[in-house]
């Protein structure tokens, strides 16, 4: 499975709002659901799934009629731990 990142615009969209969606989203039939995050006011919405492809994670939005802007499949991930092993290896 593939990792993807996808972003939305939806001013305005209420934690009750998301919370709508959890059922659906919960249940995964095309992609399986990581992380949401949301700034609510401007409405920028960030989310991370895993798929088998692209195509299956837009039938998913589709499935829970919940539009993107944009889908990008994640070929890299830094986390702190290997951000510091990186830096300390750079010391070197």
């Amino acid at each position: 499975m593939a990792t993807f990142l996808t972003l939305h615009r939806a001013p305005g969209l209420s934690p009750e709002e998301i919370a709508g969606y959890a059922p659906d989203v919960a249940e995964g039939v095309h992609a399986r659901f990581g992380n949401l995050y949301v700034n609510t006011v401007s409405g920028f919405i960030v989310t991370v799934y895993e798929a088998d492809d692209q195509n299956a994670l837009e039938e998913e939005f589709e499935r829970i009629g919940f539009p993107f802007e944009e889908i990008h499949e994640i070929d890299f991930v830094l986390d702190a731990g290997r951000l510091a092993a990186m830096v300390a290896g750079a010391a070197s």
